[in-house]
């Protein structure tokens, strides 16, 4: 039986740098990401991505999220492998657990996890995290 958790996310810090600048306008970038939660069921949170932009400003990208805390009752660790695009306007990413990556009472544990976002987000991040 899956569970459906919806989480609000704060950035606290969004680091990122361009590590290759191409003459056409694109460029890839890394960026590492504290997060916060208002609510305490998330201990911890850090985000890793590699980014991709297009000359017009909008980009691909690849993740790795760490979470640690209380979900459905359960309490542990996970990390989350995804990926995403963002068109301007709404970065939209998805998200799988990473298998073996569960600790304390998430061992084991499998799901996925949406966040769809806007500026108007900001300094927020939904993110809905479906577990098993």
């Amino acid at each position: 039986m899956s569970e459906k958790i919806e989480l609000r996310l704060k950035i606290d810090n969004w680091d990122e740098k361009p590590y290759r600048e191409l003459a056409d306008g694109t460029k890839f970038a890394r960026a590492q990401v504290a997060l916060s939660d208002p609510t305490g069921a998330v201990e911890s949170a850090a985000y890793e991505g590699l980014l991709y932009y297009a000359a017009d400003g909008t980009s691909s990208y690849v993740t790795l999220m760490a979470l640690s805390g209380t979900f459905g009752g359960r309490a542990g660790s996970l990390v989350l492998r995804g990926n995403g695009s963002y068109d301007g306007t709404t970065a939209t990413g998805r998200m799988t657990v990473v298998p073996g990556s569960g600790t304390g009472g998430l061992a084991g544990v499998t799901g996925t996890a949406t966040s769809v976002s806007t500026h108007a987000d900001y300094p927020f991040m939904p993110l809905t995290l479906e577990i098993a």
